[in-house]
Order: structure tokens, then C-alpha cells, then sequence
């Protein structure tokens, strides 16, 4: 069976048959995607992480289908119903879609109109009715009645037998397929307020009479309307017009237009109305939500990956404040391992002396640390302490940053965190949790669960198996692409690496910390469960800094050091020489070093790794820093060229912080002055932009902004929109009555900007 499936998938791909088998093969092998991406080129034709992946779930999809092919047969085969005919037909069934009709016939039914109509003897009547369109069905039903079994006269008999037939067309495989692919082409997507819901079904408005094609409809539509009927404020139909369903039909059964081809005609619109229309509804609400939830975990998936793989600013000691009105900023000082040095509060808010006592605070950590750069929580007060430590007079060489605390408060209640401070309380290990993200975003993410991270548009509404497989799949890619330094990761972040587990994570953290650091990779085979399989598996991705060996540094994997050295001898060199020396590595010539199990793919991911061994490949940090004189919703006028950073991308555009605690939406249509078909293409996560404030509602926290060059409404400058706002009169640093941001990475992207529905 194997066999077969290999063929389909290689069909399904457009890639060779022998490239899809040794997929297969190395997974069954326990590889795991990064790696086979990674070091098994050859193998797969260099098939990459997306395509191995996607072999992998058609696998798993194929071998579902032969699980439930085998159920439907052995029941079946139990109750004496299985032939060489259809026992054919299953075995070729293509879809899951089709096996089922195909068991439609057979299926153990509840007692239904038809089960009671052949109780009274009709289905001898329901036949002659089938094969003989052209008779009169009057003499023939006047046969069936019978006051002892129910059938009080020629009409009973005639409704009887009409529910036999009517029952007969919904289970025939060939009506439900013609049904399905109908309602797939034609039907129409509809939702309707329920009556007397209308206000409180508000975030609903625009989706109190609306009507589209169902194959168009986008992701985000889908998923509003959906929940909008689980609220219980919506109806949502998918149907198509019943006529031409009907017709359809009536072509496959009705022949003649006698009188018992005209109780067949009905029988045909009562299958339609009462059995196969209903059926198919449902398959498209299936089929519909399946695309929708496809499209939206892409999303996740895709602005997950670029939360994950933001610059990092790397080793710098570093002071984090977790920003607070009425409890105060908890401030953290941490090593440039990350380690929690001293924690405390400040009150900037509160009073003069406060305010005094909390800047003599600040600098005097910052001189006590050497502090390198502050990070700033962008949550409830962010800006505002953001303010008042740029008025500190700061040295220039310490970078003030506001931080993306998505999911901070998440992890600081986690048994992550309380294992790692188990002395401290949620607002030290929130802040703890601040600095860290600037110095590593990847390494402090991943001890969140991404699902929990609300990277994309309705988290709680998609298949939550579908999203979580998406998202560990885009964690494992990160974290090894980058790579893991492993005498200083976390538990949490060893956990992803390729082959590792969170039992053989936990055991390099406590071979490491009894054994001193690891001086080579070689030294991870003295882990407790780390045997030869998973350090296989693992050590390409584990990087090992200052130790034995300096290729242990690199990507390059130990299976492949002797190799290496072969090239540095035959160089005349050594590997540290090769390391060094671009010279000595443009001469050496890969067709010299072929082997069975290596080509050239592979040998020149090995000169690329040789010329930046173990070289982090996401982007250089570079500080963002907002508008001055820009902190408050009420501080925006139409107009103002302001920067921002992107918050989410989503179908329908993308959400963008220009720093007053609400995002702002630039719809699909003004992310460039040319047409864009995906936002994806035009802008991704943490992307610094500039942006037009094009629209404000500011009693609904709607803020509508644009990309394009030339907005149609007139640009002012952030400047000038600020000065005329401080020629008003003086600002508030702090307002207590402003409500605290949701705890999402988009701060309230979702929750009030636009629509309150895409949670």
C-alpha cells in the first residue's frame, strides 16, 4: 500500500517518485524534517522543509484513509454485504469523501420513513415503481394495501413507497457525488441576523444580510460568520439553487414521464429537499471551514515565523521595565547571559518626589550594571515610561527600546517561569521576560506555547490540531535554522531542536550544570537517553562555542568532520586554517569529494558553513523608535506621516503600532500604489513602516492608515501634527483611565481595532 501512496504523492507534488519514497523512508527511520531538510540533500533531491513536510502529513493523511477503508470493510465483511464488486470499488476509491458514499447504502441506520415503508411490505411496490417509469402505478399500488400492516389505502402505499425510493436516491454514490460537486461549484454562502439580536449582535453588522459565493469566500469571513452562529446571533446557510439541483437528479433517475415516472419525480425532489440537500449542506460547511481553517493557520504560521526570527540584539546587559500606573514599573536588571541580577519599582507617575526618586533609581542601575539598553514593555503605560526614561539624559551608548511583551504575562503565571524563579513574583518574571526578548526573541518565545503567542486572525475558532502541528512545525524550523548555543539554552528552547525531546532537554541541562560546560558535541553521547539516533538527529543543530573542535560551532554535522579535514589536508592546511582563510576554501574542488552518500548539495552547504561558521542568519538588530509627542489615540489628526512597526499581517490587510496603544489597520488596498493579491507579499511581522493616518474614531478606537506614497488625503508631518497639539496646551505623561491592552502581541489588533469579532 505504501507503494501506492508514494505514487500519489509524487503525483500530487510534481516531484519524482524516488524523492517522495526516501522521504518516506527517512521519516519511518525517525528523522525529523530539519534534519532530513538539512543533511539528507541528497536523499531527496534537496526537497526543503515545506515540501518534506507536506509529505509527511499526505502520509499520514493516506494511512487515515486505509484505516477507515479497512473499518468499512470488515464491517462489511460481518454482516455478509462485502463482494468481490464493491470490495473493487473501495480499494478504489480516491477520497475520503468517496469511500463514504460508497458505505452510504450499507450504513446501520436508525429507523427512518423508509425503514417503516419496508416494514409494510412497499419495497416491492418502490421497485416496480424504478423499472417501469411508463406504467400506472394505481393497479399496481391497489396490491400493497392492507389494513393489518398499515397501509390504509392506494395513496399510503404510493407515500410509502416514495420514501423507499426517496431514500434509495440519497444513498446512491453516484447522486451524493453529483450533489457534493454541485453545491462545491454553486453554493451560496448566506448569513442573517437572528430577530431581536440586532443590538446586541453589533460586531456583527456586517454580516447581517450578507451573500457570496461559498468557493470565494475568504478565510476571515468564514471564521466571523461561524462564530457569530456559535454566539447564537447569526444563521449561516450554504446552499445553491434548489432547481437545477433538482433537475440534475431527476436527469440521473427519471426516464419517463408516465405516471410512475412522475412518483419517482417526486420521490427525487423529497431525496433532494429532505435527505441529499441537507447532507450536502453539511459537507460544504465541513469543506468551508476546512479551507478557512487552512488559509488562517498559514497566516499564524507565517507571522509566527517572523515574531520568531526578529533581529535579536544579543549579549548586552540589560534593564527591563514591565510599565504600570498604579502598581508601579518593575524593573529588572539582567547579565548578558540573561541571568536576573536585582529587581525593583519605580513610581514615575505619582508625585514629584516620586518622580525624582525613580529617575535617581534608574540611573544609578544603570551605572551600578553597566547597562547597555533598556528594554520597555509596549503594554498599558509603555510610551509614557518610555518618555520619562528618554528624559533621564541617558548616556548616547545606551539604546532605549520598546519591546513586543506578547504573551509576557503568560509566561510569567507558566510553571516555566516558576521553575525558573521560584522565589519571584509574576511582575519580576514579566519583566525578567521583557529584556530577555530584546536580547533573544527566539530563545524567550519558545517557552510560550505559540498558540498562545495570537500570531493570526480567530486562534480559537481554527482546528486546533491543524494550528498547533502548524505552529510547533515553524518553532522546530526557527530554532533550528539559527541554531542552539547548547552550554547556555534554556530547557524550553533544547526541547525543539531536531531529535531532542523534553526528557533528553532536561538532561543536557542537568549533565550541564553538574558536569561544568559540554567542550564538545561528542560529549552530548554521555547524556542520560541521548543515544546515537538523536544525537544523530541533533548535533548538526547544537552548537558548541570555545570548545575542542571549532567546527563544533558550526552547522557543519560530525558525520561529515572527517571530510572536512580531508579537505584542509589535502589544502596543506588545518580546519582552523579553512575557517580563516577564504583563499584556501575557493580552491578546493568539491567534484573531488563525491561519494555514495554525498553530492555536491551538501558539500557546498559545507564550504557556505566553513566561510561563517555558525553565523546567526536572521537580520542585524536595528532600534525603532516612534514619534515624538505621539502617545495618545487623541494625538493622531488625518493626515500625519507617522512610522510604525507591524503588528499582524492578515488576509485583509495589516495591523500596524504607531505607538498609542491601539494598532491602526491599513487595509489590503493601501498597502501600496500598486495592486496587491496577498499582504503577505508587500509587508510581514516586526517590518518597520511608514504610515498615513488616513481616518480616526477615536470612540471606537478605529484608527484606518496607508502605505501608499501618495494617500489621497493631505500629509502632514509628525511634526508639525505634534507641535500643534503642544500649542494646545501641555499633555498628560500619564492617563490612569486609559484601559490596559489586551495581552496579545498585537496589543489590541483584534480586540477593538476594527472588528472585535477576529479574536
Amino acid at each position: 500500500m505504501i507503494e501506492s501512496h508514494i505514487e500519489k504523492i509524487s503525483q500530487l507534488m510534481g516531484i519524482q517518485t524516488s524523492q517522495a519514497a526516501a522521504v518516506s523512508r527517512l521519516l519511518a527511520d525517525g528523522a525529523t524534517v530539519p534534519f532530513i531538510a538539512r543533511y539528507r540533500k541528497e536523499a531527496t533531491g534537496s526537497l526543503d522543509e515545506v515540501q518534506i513536510a507536506k509529505i509527511r502529513d499526505e502520509l499520514e493523511r493516506l494511512k487515515a484513509m486505509d484505516e477507515r477503508r479497512d473499518s468499512i470493510k470488515k464491517s462489511l465483511q460481518e454482516r455478509g454485504l462485502l463482494n468481490a464488486e464493491l470490495e473493487l470499488k473501495l480499494d478504489e476509491a480516491e477520497s475520503l469523501a468517496r469511500l463514504e458514499d460508497l458505505y452510504q447504502p450499507f450504513k446501520p441506520k436508525r429507523r427512518t420513513r423508509a425503514t417503516i415503508a419496508r416494514e409494510k411490505g412497499l419495497e416491492d411496490l418502490a421497485n416496480f415503481i424504478l423499472e417501469n417509469q411508463n406504467s400506472e402505478c394505481g393497479p399496481k399500488a391497489a396490491e400493497f394495501v392492507s389494513a393489518e400492516k398499515g397501509v390504509e389505502n392506494t395513496e399510503a402505499a404510493l407515500s410509502g413507497a416514495r420514501d423507499i425510493l426517496a431514500e434509495t436516491i440519497s444513498d446512491n454514490p453516484e447522486a451524493r457525488s453529483a450533489m457534493r460537486k454541485y453545491f462545491e461549484e454553486n453554493a451560496v454562502l448566506k448569513s442573517k441576523v437572528i430577530d431581536g439580536k440586532e443590538a446586541e449582535a453589533a460586531k456583527y453588522r456586517d454580516y447581517f444580510d450578507w451573500s457570496e459565493e461559498a468557493s470565494k469566500a475568504p478565510s476571515h469571513r468564514i471564521l466571523a460568520i461561524r462564530r457569530g452562529e456559535a454566539e447564537g446571533f447569526l444563521i449561516m446557510r450554504i446552499v445553491p439553487e434548489d432547481d437545477a439541483a433538482v433537475s440534475i437528479l431527476k436527469e440521473m433517475f427519471v426516464k419517463s414521464e408516465g405516471e410512475c415516472g412522475k412518483q419517482l419525480a417526486l420521490s427525487v425532489e423529497d431525496a433532494y429537499k429532505r435527505l441529499l440537500s441537507p447532507a450536502s449542506e453539511t459537507h460544504m460547511r465541513l469543506e468551508v471551514k476546512k479551507r478557512a481553517d487552512a488559509e488562517a493557520v498559514k497566516v499564524f504560521a507565517n507571522n509566527l515565523r517572523e515574531l520568531l526570527m526578529a533581529a535579536p540584539l544579543g549579549r548586552k546587559n540589560i534593564l527591563a521595565i514591565d510599565p504600570g500606573f498604579r502598581t508601579g514599573c518593575k524593573i529588572v536588571c539582567l547579565n548578558k547571559q540573561g541571568d536576573l541580577l536585582h529587581n525593583d519599582v519605580i513610581f514615575p507617575d505619582q508625585s514629584e518626589f516620586k518622580t525624582r526618586e525613580a529617575a535617581q533609581k534608574v540611573l544609578g542601575l544603570c551605572k551600578m550594571f553597566e547597562i547597555e539598553a533598556i528594554a520597555i514593555g509596549n503594554g498599558t503605560a509603555g510610551r509614557e515610561t518610555e518618555s520619562f526614561v528618554r528624559s533621564l539624559g541617558l548616556p548616547s551608548s545606551i539604546l532605549v527600546v520598546m519591546v513586543n511583551e506578547s504573551g509576557a504575562s503568560i509566561y510569567s503565571a507558566s510553571e516555566v517561569a516558576r521553575e525558573e524563579f521560584p522565589d519571584k513574583d509574576i511582575t519580576v518574571r514579566g519583566a525578567v521576560s521583557i529584556g530577555r526578548r530584546l536580547m533573544d526573541p527566539l530563545a524567550e518565545l519558545v517557552k510560550i506555547d505559540p498558540q498562545s503567542i495570537g500570531v493570526g486572525q480567530y486562534q480559537h475558532d481554527v482546528n486546533q490540531p491543524m494550528l498547533k502541528r502548524a505552529l510547533d512545525d515553524v518553532v522546530a524550523s526557527c530554532v533550528n535554522s539559527v541554531g542552539v548555543e547548547v552550554n547556555t539554552a534554556s530547557k524550553q528552547l533544547l526541547t525543539y531542536v531536531s531529535g531532542l525531546n523534553s526528557a533528553t532537554a532536561a538532561n543536557i541541562v542537568a549533565y550541564r550544570n553538574e558536569n561544568g560546560p559540554f567542550k564538545s558535541r561528542k560529549e552530548l553521547l554521555k547524556v542520560k537517553g541521548l543515544g546515537a539516533k538523536a544525537f544523530e538527529q541533533s548535533a548538526g543543530f547544537l552548537r558548541i562555542r570555545g570548545g575542542d573542535n571549532p567546527l563544533d560551532a558550526s552547522a557543519v554535522h560530525p558525520e561529515r568532520y572527517e571530510l572536512v579535514e580531508r579537505m584542509a589536508s589535502d589544502m596543506g592546511a588545518n580546519v582552523s586554517d579553512l575557517l580563516r582563510e577564504q583563499a584556501l576554501r575557493s580552491k578546493i574542488k568539491l567534484e573531488n569529494y563525491v561519494g555514495a552518500d554525498i553530492g555536491i548539495p551538501t558539500l557546498k552547504d559545507i564550504i557556505n558553513e566553513l566561510g561563517k561558521p555558525g553565523r546567526d542568519p536572521r537580520e542585524k538588530f536595528d532600534a525603532f523608535s516612534f514619534a515624538e509627542g505621539i502617545r495618545e489615540i487623541s494625538d493622531l489628526k488625518e493626515g500625519m506621516r507617522l512610522p510604525g512597526i507591524v503588528t499582524n499581517v492578515t488576509a485583509f490587510g495589516a495591523f500596524v503600532d504607531i505607538g498609542v496603544h491601539q494598532d491602526g489597520l491599513v487595509h489590503i488596498s493601501e498597502l501600496s500604489d500598486t495592486y496587491v493579491k496577498d499582504p503577505h507579499d508587500v509587508v510581514k511581522p516586526m517590518q518597520k513602516v511608514s504610515v498615513t493616518v488616513m481616518e480616526v474614531d477615536a470612540a471606537r478606537k478605529r484608527i484606518s492608515l496607508s502605505m501608499k506614497t501618495s494617500p489621497s488625503k493631505r500629509v502632514k508631518s509628525a511634526g508639525d501634527m505634534a507641535a500643534e497639539g503642544r500649542a494646545k496646551g501641555p499633555q498628560r505623561r500619564f492617563d490612569s483611565a486609559r484601559p490596559p491592552r489586551r495581552d496579545t502581541p498585537f496589543g489590541n489588533s483584534f480586540g477593538d481595532a476594527f472588528s472585535k469579532i477576529g479574536k
